[in-house]
């Protein structure tokens, strides 16, 4: 079982959307600075999550949800 995530910065406008199939322990890794392409928006708070079958899925729709379109959709969440 895999997630798709999307996370916001609660000091700048800015959203990562990304998979796992651990989502607390993710969210956690992205707050405490070990991923280079999120360290400098942290912190961050869970703003959408999907639960997917498999992998192949999972890396689909998080390729929907950086697309433009994707991205308006999860805006529209806020």
């Amino acid at each position: 079982m895999y997630f798709v995530y999307a996370i916001k910065s609660e000091l700048k406008d800015w959203i990562y959307v990304g998979i796992s199939n651990d989502i607390e322990r993710r969210l956690k890794q992205h707050n405490a600075g070990y991923n280079r392409s999120t360290k400098p928006y942290r912190p961050f708070k869970l703003i959408y999550k999907e639960q997917l079958p498999d992998r192949i899925a999972a890396r689909a729709r998080e390729k929907y949800l950086k697309s433009t379109v994707g991205k308006r959709f999860l805006r529209s969440l806020l």
